[in-house]
């Protein structure tokens, strides 16, 4: 996935947003900033992300929440979860909220940017795989179109 892809990233630690934002900036991306689940959900709204990386804790919602708000507003979005209260259960919630990655504060720099990076590269397969399957109907129903077309002409 080329590094035009748009990230939104999710914390209410102000200097945490600063210091992934200008990593992530640095890495080629584009990276827009929310401090609330309400403003992330806003943000979602009027722009397109390719990924959100959202904390677990917000001032408004619990980033779980957030996951499933998300959902509906960009469904093929990327949601990685970013925690510094990383717990069992709270990675299951994540996973089972539709959540693509689940990440440790204080993560490190590769391992972010990695992380990243392969969801991006599986959100590109599928979009490549989603318009090959379109792409193989039209020219499976323009060849059904033709042999209809013939079998008219033969009975007019």
């Amino acid at each position: 996935m080329s590094k035009w892809a748009r990230i939104l990233f999710v914390d209410d630690d102000r200097e945490i947003l600063k210091t992934f934002s200008t990593l992530l900036k640095d890495a080629g991306y584009m990276v827009d900033t929310a401090e609330t689940g309400r403003d992330a959900v806003e943000k979602s709204t009027g722009n397109f992300y390719n990924v959100a990386l959202i904390d677990i804790r917000l001032p408004d919602m619990e980033g779980t929440k957030l996951l499933t708000a998300l959902k509906e507003t960009t469904p093929k979005m990327v949601k990685i979860i970013v925690t510094g209260y990383p717990s069992l259960q709270n990675a299951v919630e994540a996973v089972n909220k539709g959540a693509d990655g689940y990440i440790i504060k204080p993560a490190k720099t590769e391992m972010l940017l990695d992380t990243i990076r392969e969801q991006l590269r599986r959100q590109q397969e599928a979009e490549q795989y989603g318009e090959q399957k379109i792409k193989e109907f039209i020219e499976r129903r323009l060849s059904e179109l033709d042999t209809e077309e013939e079998q008219i002409s033969k009975r007019a």
